[in-house]
């Protein structure tokens, strides 16, 4: 008797955004999850320069350990290259080889080069199913202008924000129409990196700077008083709505926002599922569906929200590839609705393969 051939997946990680660190650890989770009966895992790595490389596959290695982040470099592992669909190794001691076939690409990127559209491009090129969003959606995802401008779009309320694009400053119309105090935050980017609390219109310059370092397009958002609460999206079975999971209230405790530290080092605080009224909770999870709808999303993603004393309910933002470490929301919410992380990764390899490639 034949035995059935395990399917391949390459999960690709690292990369060249801020977020290399968080991509490892997410990584390394998802190496944890995947059923070894099942999944022949082929892990590729890419280092903050760009270069792909055969990774080890110990999750271990892609742990933090004493608050030190792990960190793909040129040497660890033989270089790697996509082509028609297959992972050929380049290694200089063994020549050329070629990796057979590659079923699905699991891109656990997070922020630029990875959760923007462009490994997603490469691989519909590559003719490659892969787990998550497609380009277009990528693209307006990661951009929370366009974020907040297709939301508006589909009646989501979002806060009140102005944009600074390369060269543009605050105007005093959009300083009076804001208030103080403000967040300056990179219009491209994730993990709370290059986001400022203006409390002071003469900060604002040096917020702006801070969050240009990382993009040239700024956004400034007024602050809104209220609670962080998140929701985890699926992408429904065998085509079907998306549902939505129990949600998660974030606790920042002394710090202003939930920033890096507190997400991924420290441990950040959270009540789940978040004590809301069951109106509200059901309003948040529709407005949730209906922002991956509208962004035209698939696979996954997180959606925040901020909740006001009143109950007002404004979007923050999404993110089509969500952190999945141990302490990240995304497969903490998911176990809590009922899906373990085994579960929740076995769902997204399996909608991958269903969608296929192409425009989905």
């Amino acid at each position: 008797m034949t035995t059935p051939r395990k399917t391949r997946v390459a999960i690709v990680f690292g990369g060249r955004s801020t977020e290399h660190a968080i991509s490892c650890v997410s990584a390394g989770s998802i190496l944890r999850a995947l059923d070894p009966d099942q999944y022949e895992v082929v892990p590729v790595g890419i280092t903050r320069e760009g270069q792909w490389v055969l990774a080890g596959d110990d999750p271990a290695s892609l742990a933090i350990v004493d608050r030190k982040l792990p960190e793909i470099t040129a040497g660890s592992g033989s270089a790697v290259v996509l082509a028609d669909s297959q992972l050929i190794v380049r290694d200089p001691g063994a020549g050329v080889s070629s990796l057979a076939d590659v079923d699905v690409v699991f891109p656990v990127l997070h922020g630029a080069y990875g959760e923007d559209g462009t490994i997603q491009g490469l691989l519909e090129m590559a003719g490659l199913p892969y787990v998550g969003a497609n380009v277009f959606a990528s693209a307006a995802a990661m951009d929370k202008e366009f974020t907040k401008k297709l939301a508006t779009v589909e009646g989501i309320p979002v806060g009140p924000y102005a944009v600074l694009r390369a060269g543009v400053s605050l105007s005093e119309a959009d300083k009076e129409r804001l208030g103080l105090p403000v967040f300056v935050k990179p219009s491209r980017a994730g993990s709370s990196h290059g986001i400022t609390k203006v409390t002071d219109w003469a900060d604002l310059d040096e917020a702006v700077a801070t969050a240009r370092q990382i993009d040239p397009k700024v956004l400034v958002e007024a602050a809104i008083v209220g609670r962080e609460i998140e929701c985890g999206v699926l992408e429904g079975e065998a085509g079907g709505a998306p549902d939505a999971s129990l949600l998660a209230e974030i606790k920042v405790g002394d710090n202003d926002w939930y920033d890096f530290e507190t997400k991924y080092i420290e441990g950040g605080g959270y009540d789940l599922p978040a004590d809301l009224p069951a109106e509200v909770t059901r309003r948040i999870q529709e407005y949730a569906k209906r922002t991956f709808t509208a962004l035209d999303c698939a696979g996954l993603a997180r959606v925040d929200f901020f909740v006001t004393a009143d109950h007002q309910i404004y979007l923050n933002e999404i993110n089509t590839m969500p952190g999945m470490t141990p302490t990240s929301m995304f497969p903490l919410m998911w176990a809590a609705t009922g899906l373990e992380y085994p579960k929740v990764v076995d769902r997204l390899v399996r909608t991958a393969l269903r969608r296929g490639t192409g425009l989905h």
